[in-house]
């Protein structure tokens, strides 16, 4: 915890977390708003919402799948900082289009014709975005932080990312339909601020040899993929974690549609879905850094993935007994809360999200610690390729069971069985942990 707060008083950590942090809020309350709108004031029919929230999952993720490969090259071989300021400058100029489709679609002008494609293309493009920034808000930690702070920085950034989806996902609830205006003047404000909050990062230069960008994106992730996997503790981490943002991604999806058509509840109350989703994945983050005093370790990893799965399987039981009594009209936060096993429902969904945080968080210390500096970028968007496919196919298989009219409860019991696979490859995990430790051992 000292430790912690140490770095939250030092430039060479802080600039870059609350720029992550204004990112995470701005990204958030864009896309939760634009997804919160549509579900409530346009579509009312529940597998075309469902569709829907799959397909602007699927085009935010899509861009880390096909351009994470030029972006570790990117992030490795040029100043880390600079690129941040450049992409957090675009941000400017893709949210005044989501802002745009925001407003257009408020106010009833071209709905399907023109707005919502905007809000579509904004968010496809806030996917490229972020897989430009992926990479780096990882890698750069141990250039700027000392190894014992490495786990430390990575706990607060994922901790703070957490909490910007809080608040960004807070604003969204009551602004998503009555007050969206204000969303779409928010979103180009907020990406303002982030812009020269950037320029505050101190210099991140290159660490390795320079070598020759590779622009033929199908062969450089290919490329970038295999030289990653070579190394079983990155191996078995990645593949962790794609399965892990897998779960995550089918359960975000559901979440909007699952709280209108199974829940019965307001915007606001799909947004507290959400809130409470990210405090527990913050909370989670924190206290397995704590557990682990700083070392970078998995030991924790497999029972906290099986508690998740656990947690899951209890949400899906509340919910169709919820199902089996639902209120007749929408329910507000206040309605919702009073409502019989409301509070179960939430202590579920918070379970999953902690158990998630305390699972997810050291695997992506592993990525920067058992690399050398100089490929950290590159095995940061290694992982990130991996973890796309995953969650696009994810999304793709949440879009075809809709298609054929598996009701969305049932496939919360999907991310249930998920969690049984992540636990084995964390096992596999910490066997591979084991086995490097020995050499290292033996080495000395």
């Amino acid at each position: 915890m000292f430790t912690a707060t140490h770095l939250l008083r030092r430039r060479r950590f802080l600039p870059l977390f609350v720029t992550q942090l204004f990112n995470a809020f701005n990204d958030n309350l864009y896309k939760t708003t634009m997804v919160l709108f549509v579900v409530y004031a346009v579509y009312n029919d529940e597998t075309t919402e469902s569709s829907f929230s799959s397909l602007a999952s699927a085009l935010f993720i899509l861009p880390f799948f096909i351009l994470s490969a030029l972006a570790g090259q990117l992030a490795d071989m040029r100043d880390k900082a600079k690129i941040i300021r450049t992409v957090k400058m675009c941000e400017i100029g893709l949210m005044m289009i989501g802002a745009a489709g925001l407003y257009m679609a408020w106010r009833g002008i071209m709905v399907h014709t023109v707005a919502i494609p905007l809000l579509l293309l904004a968010l496809f493009l806030t996917g490229v975005q972020s897989t430009f920034l992926g990479p780096i808000k990882y890698a750069i930690l141990p250039q700027h932080l000392k190894k014992d702070e490495v786990l430390a920085g990575t706990g607060l950034v994922e901790a703070g990312t957490y909490i910007a989806i809080l608040m960004g996902t807070i604003l969204a609830g009551p602004l998503a339909v009555d007050y969206t205006g204000w969303a779409a003047m928010g979103i180009i404000v907020v990406s303002c601020i982030g812009y020269m909050i950037s320029r505050q990062i101190p210099p991140a230069p290159p660490l390795g040899e320079i070598e020759k960008l590779d622009w033929h994106v199908l062969r450089a992730s290919v490329k970038l993929v295999r030289d990653t996997m070579h190394n079983a503790e990155v191996y078995y981490a990645i593949l962790a974690i794609s399965f892990f943002w897998t779960i995550g991604a089918v359960l975000f999806i559901q979440f909007p549609p699952l709280a209108k058509n199974t829940i019965m509840a307001s915007p606001e109350v799909a947004s507290l879905f959400l809130v409470v989703f990210s405090i527990g994945v913050a909370i989670g983050s924190v206290a397995v850094n704590a557990l682990l005093k700083g070392k970078v370790s998995a030991r924790y990893s497999p029972a906290s993935v099986i508690v998740m799965g656990l947690f899951v399987v209890a949400f899906y039981v509340v919910a169709k007994l919820w199902e089996a009594d639902q209120p007749a009209d929408l329910l507000d936060v206040g309605e919702f809360i009073a409502w019989p096993m409301a509070s179960l429902l939430m202590l579920c969904l918070l379970g999953i999200s902690v158990a998630g945080g305390m699972f997810v968080v050291p695997l992506y210390a592993f990525l920067t610690t058992r690399v050398s500096p100089d490929k950290a970028s590159r095995t940061i968007a290694a992982n990130n390729i991996v973890n796309s496919g995953a969650m696009v196919g994810g999304s793709l298989l949440a879009m075809a069971l809709s298609a054929v009219g598996v009701p969305i409860t049932e496939q919360i019991l999907l991310c249930a069985a998920m969690c049984l696979f992540s636990a084995w490859l964390a096992k596999r995990l910490i066997a591979a942990e084991n086995e490097a430790a020995e050499i290292a051992a033996g080495a000395i």
